[in-house]
């Protein structure tokens, strides 16, 4: 607002980029608004929360709550019902019925008389009458009520105040405020998504590794058929959507061996990320039509078909020839290969957005837009972060217009500045550090970073790719896979596993390497989850049981309500979540070590449960089926061979602490 109003409204939240760029949601999330409001003297104030959808008439309209720590900040929610462009609106007002409360009740403790109060309570009954004629009938009685007994001289004082002073009369105030001096505050936008964009599970699979072995014992290649076969396993784990890497033509020129030598073998399959054409399907898995087939199968089975959308391409690609403006063209008239020094991919051609942008815009968008019409409404992007944020916008905003359902991950493993603004370019979600961060107090920053910006950022909490395999997996033993598992699938509403996690792979390449030995991205590696899960050397059913506890815990679904509690162990971390629309918590305490038993007496922060100070409660460990009683001081014991977690159940929030559970937390001021 370019000019000072009547009253101040300052530091509304969400913001992002100062207002350039929309906040995000999804359907059905609840979002919390704070802002500053102010005004000179002592007169109270207080302000109105509005949200509206772009194509709706109606507005929903609430009286904001102060801040019980500050009396200059306000908090109110709204919950999007539909997708699209939602809007919302910040308006402070005097209350002249709080300031008239105020003061009269300071006056009668101090034992005014009825003659000392004569002009207050006269005052008093004009502010009730003013208040009940803009009160809707079947609730404006007890406001009628107030101003009769205000300006009744036979009643004794205490009498005269007693219904204005009432519960009753103030949350009919609440509800239907007296507004004075209202002042309009600025207009806000929110993009919100489907569901799936805030809460999903996902798992990676290669499809040319589901064929199996010959009777010599050797990989067969997989295709669309077979795939669809795999896909049943995906289901039954509770998965929502399965992640395919390309499944494009793999070029020849330069193909990778296995291992990613840089000689190919006869019969060597190459790297996916090798594309040829990106218009079409592998041979080898089938056709498009099959391709559409698997898709349909997918949805019959509750899972979403991801695609991987890597812009670049192998030497032999049809753009190389009809569009080499759309690469580097180095001085001796050859097209320059991907390098990351030393490291040098001779079997890719990356794209240069500068040359041609247009006609590159363009023909990318045809592409993109064959996967969608074959049914595809997910896409893992490869590398975001190594093409022009501006790109992505204008690719995005333009599926998005015909096709809002699309979901785009980016796979952006990189710093703080690029992950968020790619993410405010328009990725629904994000690949994350996660992966690397495995200490407490790493974890804990890692948390409180992605609630400050759960605004903008969706984070995707994968525990090993085909990239990467931590050190902590390499050496960590089998409590470690399920540690992990433990804390992505709880911190964050998105988590997401690579095929063989739940076989416990865990061999690198090399010493101090994070690529896996005998790397998928290079050859078939055709896995028998079946013997694994017979011979119990597989995590798939504590896999299982996650994906239900997510499924059957809203709090779990949510990303802006994660909290920290406080541990005496570095080795255990403890947080939880809630839902403030049905009050659900869930309280997850976990053992780091993979290796020894681990005890922390845990402080509980009653208010992020919706909880009472000194009350007690009962938690029920969802993975054991085991209870106990706990209050805000408890003792935990966690021995990593038998469980490595507690993921607790909690009762229902109080009702009246509910709506509090999401509100922002802001520890900075700004201006």
């Amino acid at each position: 607002m370019g000019m000072t109003t009547r009253l101040g409204i300052d530091d509304v939240r969400p913001l992002i980029s100062a207002g350039s760029v929309a906040s995000k949601a999804v359907v059905g999330e609840v979002i919390p608004v704070t802002a500053l409001v102010w005004r000179e003297g002592h007169d109270a104030v207080s302000a109105t929360l509005s949200a509206w959808a772009a194509r709706a008439t109606a507005t929903s309209s609430v009286t904001m709550h102060v801040d019980p720590d500050d009396q200059d900040r306000v908090h109110g929610v709204f919950t999007p019902g539909t997708q699209g462009t939602w809007y919302f609106r910040v308006d402070a007002w005097s209350d002249p019925i709080a300031t008239w409360k105020n003061a009269v009740t300071k006056k009668m403790a101090a034992g005014q008389s009825a003659a000392e109060l004569a002009n207050d309570l006269q005052h008093g009954a004009e502010l009730f009458s003013r208040a009940a004629l803009q009160t809707p009938s079947d609730v404006v009685e007890p406001l009628f009520a107030a101003a009769r007994d205000l300006e009744d001289e036979s009643l004794d004082v205490d009498k005269r105040v007693q219904v204005a002073l009432s519960e009753e009369v103030a949350g009919i105030l609440h509800s239907h405020p007296l507004r004075d001096l209202l002042v309009e505050g600025a207009i806000h936008e929110v993009y919100v998504e489907r569901r799936a964009a805030l809460y999903n599970s996902w798992y990676e699979l290669f499809p040319r590794s589901t064929g199996g072995w010959d009777k010599e014992g050797n990989p067969v290649h997989g295709t669309f058929d077979t795939t669809a076969k795999a896909l049943e396993r995906v289901a039954d784990m509770g998965f929502d959507t399965v992640y395919f890497p390309p499944i494009h033509p793999i070029g020849k020129v330069h193909r990778k061996g296995k291992n990613n030598s840089v000689v190919a073998e006869p019969g060597d399959v190459g790297s996916p990320w090798a594309i040829q054409d990106h218009s079409t399907t592998h041979p080898d898995l089938g056709t498009m039509e099959d391709f559409q087939k698997l898709v349909s199968r997918a949805q019959e089975l509750g899972l979403e078909v991801a695609l991987d959308f890597a812009l670049q391409a192998s030497p032999d690609h049809p753009w190389a020839s009809s569009h080499p403006e759309f690469f580097t063209v180095l001085p001796d008239g050859s097209i320059a290969y991907a390098e990351n020094p030393p490291k040098k991919y001779q079997d890719i051609y990356p794209l240069n957005f500068d040359n041609a942008p247009d006609a590159i815009y363009h023909e990318i968008y045809e592409t993109l837009m064959i996967w969608v019409e074959a049914g595809v409404s997910t896409f893992r992007v490869d590398n975001p972060h190594t093409k022009p944020a501006n790109f992505w916008n204008w690719l995005i905003t333009r599926v998005h217009a015909t096709h809002p359902d699309v979901i785009f991950l980016a796979e952006a493993f990189t710093r703080a500045p690029r992950l968020f603004g790619l993410a405010k370019a328009g990725f629904s979600q994000s690949y994350t550090y996660f992966t690397w961060q495995t200490s407490k107090q790493e974890l804990t920053q890692f948390g409180r970073m992605h609630i400050e910006q759960a605004d903008i950022c969706r984070p995707n909490l994968f525990v090993n790719t085909p990239d990467i395999l931590h050190e902590s997996l390499q050496t960590g033993g089998r409590a470690m896979f399920a540690i992990r598992a433990v804390l992505a699938a709880t911190m964050s509403p998105l988590w997401g596993v690579y095929s063989g996690f739940e076989l416990y792979e865990h061999t690198p390449v090399a010493p101090g390497s994070e690529e896996y030995l005998d790397s998928e991205k290079y050859e078939l590696r055709p896995r028998d989850f079946a013997s694994a899960a017979a011979s119990g050397d597989s995590l798939e059913s504590y896999i299982r049981l996650l994906n239900q506890i997510r499924r059957d815990n809203p709090a779990l679904q949510q990303l802006r309500t994660l909290r920290f509690h406080d541990t005496d162990n570095e080795a255990i971390i403890a947080y939880s979540k809630a839902d403030p629309a049905s009050g659900n918590v869930v309280l997850v305490v976990v053992n780091l070590d993979p290796r020894n038993a681990q005890e922390a007496t845990v402080t509980v922060d009653m208010q992020a449960i919706g909880r009472h100070p000194g009350e007690s409660y009962t938690v029920q460990d969802t993975i054991t089926g085991s209870a106990y009683h706990w209050s805000e001081r408890n003792f935990v014991r966690l021995e990593p061979l038998r469980d490595v977690a507690h993921v607790f159940v909690l009762p229902p929030a109080d009702h009246a602490l509910q709506e509090q559970l999401t509100w922002r937390v802001v520890s900075d001021y700004r201006p």
